[in-house]
């Protein structure tokens, strides 16, 4: 039997055993288990960790060392550490949770069963909670002698016996009472702005931009708290999410990190596959206009207008599909509000469109009466052309450019992905056979 404590304190004999007579002497000495493991290199405490049974597992997980439980949980290979975690009780499994890394933690909130999005991945496990039977002197002792971040203590939590959340007070009501005051008499039962930690990150920004807090609760489905989530973390989410989104919108693959710390390699890879992918749609353009290379031919004008009307179409479209991606990510549109937006944007559509094609009716007038370019004897059915043309692309843009969002989100992807560029291409090309289509039918028998 291995019961010398010598050999139990030499961390060279223990390192240099098997993995098998490391297990019996951890059995034959299992009031020494936490010595043994601490004692262990990580690589040989993991092997060893993950062939002993629950209980034993449970016992070093509670007593090793802040250092070696964060050095453990995060590198447990993903199955072992979900399978000892989840057969822990709610209170145990809160209070490991914060050895574990963002990612890690990530990784196990999913494995658990919690949504792959939820606030848990940003709650922070640290807060401060107190008993209602306390008195406020008791409270103010309790943070003094516990506390050691102060970011934690803008809000006093109190919790039952069991851990479920009861009411939460600011630190400031302690200070202005009497200190025999007990915490119940404080106690107003009016707090709502909680998190749930299947709640979404999208949710909880909304929560939060409702509040006035630095920071909430997150509780579970039985009301047990387990942590809290501050505003500093919000405001890094939305700034990620804003960077992110701003990128696709401007037609790429998001970075994920500063511009300058991001390899050339990796910037032109991020960007090539987008820039290909528009310039295969844009490869249609060149399709359409050799359709209609006869019309041009014939009456060479059309070709003047080409850019005025399709990139006004393309810019309706961008403006809309910005305004719908803002919307949605604000909460204030949702998929089923697809129909009114539709409505609101084809009125949209055909005044913006009027109204440039008005403007460019106007120009054809004004250049070919003071003769800065004659556009022949059927000027006047030239200028309808493009008056028409505007409304019918416009028209066309903002419907597409709403509707893209709706129809990417239907299909689980991201509405960011409808971005300008996108929505450009997809204008250029339907754009260009509403002018087309359109000029044929107004010269047809004049210039054509």
């Amino acid at each position: 039997m291995f019961n010398d404590q010598d050999y139990l304190n030499n961390d060279k004999f223990l390192n240099n055993q098997t993995i098998s007579r490391l297990i019996k002497i951890i059995h034959q000495n299992p009031n020494d288990v936490v010595k043994i493991f601490s004692s262990l290199k990580l690589c040989k405490a993991i092997s060893i960790f993950e062939i002993l049974d629950f209980s034993t597992k449970k016992k070093i997980i509670k007593d090793l060392s802040s250092i070696k439980k964060m050095e453990l949980l995060n590198n447990l290979s993903v199955d072992d550490r979900i399978s000892f975690l989840e057969n822990l009780p709610k209170d145990i499994l809160k209070d490991l949770i914060k050895y574990l890394n963002k990612e890690e933690k990530c990784k196990i909130l999913v494995s658990l069963g919690y949504p792959k999005n939820s606030i848990g991945c940003l709650m922070i496990p640290y807060y401060l909670a107190i008993q209602k039977t306390w008195s406020v002197q008791e409270v103010l002792d309790y943070i003094r002698k516990k506390v050691k971040n102060s970011d934690v203590i803008e809000i006093v939590y109190i919790v039952d016996k069991k851990g479920k959340l009861v009411d939460d007070i600011k630190i400031r009501e302690f200070l202005l009472v009497d200190p025999n005051t007990k915490v119940y008499d404080l106690i107003n039962g009016k707090y709502t702005e909680i998190l749930n930690i299947t709640d979404t990150e999208k949710e909880a920004t909304k929560i939060f931009s409702m509040s006035n807090r630095i920071s909430l609760p997150v509780i579970d489905d039985q009301n047990f708290l387990l942590g809290i989530v501050t505003v500093d973390d919000i405001l890094r989410l939305l700034n990620e999410n804003y960077r992110e989104d701003f990128q696709k919108i401007g037609g790429m693959e998001a970075l994920n990190q500063s511009y300058l710390n991001v390899p050339l390699y990796k910037l032109i890879k991020k960007r090539a596959g987008w820039l290909i992918l528009l310039f295969i749609g844009e490869m249609l353009t060149t399709t359409v206009m050799q359709r209609f290379s006869s019309v041009i031919e014939r009456a060479v004008v059309i070709a003047l207008f080409i850019p005025l009307v399709v990139s006004s179409g393309g810019n309706s479209g961008s403006q809309a599909a910005s305004l719908i991606i803002q919307a949605m990510a604000l909460g204030e549109v949702k998929i089923k509000d697809w129909w009114i937006v539709m409505r609101r944007e084809i009125i949209c559509g055909f005044f913006l469109g009027s109204i440039l094609g008005l403007t460019g009716f106007i120009r054809v007038i004004v250049w070919h009466k003071i003769h800065l370019f004659n556009y022949g004897s059927h000027w006047i059915l030239v200028g309808f052309t493009v008056f028409l043309s505007l409304i019918g692309v416009v028209l066309w843009g903002t419907l597409s450019g709403s509707m893209l969002p709706f129809i990417i989100k239907q299909l689980r992807g991201d509405p960011a992905s409808s971005s300008a560029p996108f929505v450009a291409t997809l204008v250029d090309v339907v754009g260009l056979m509403i002018y087309f289509s359109i000029s044929y039918f107004l010269l047809n028998g004049t210039l054509l």
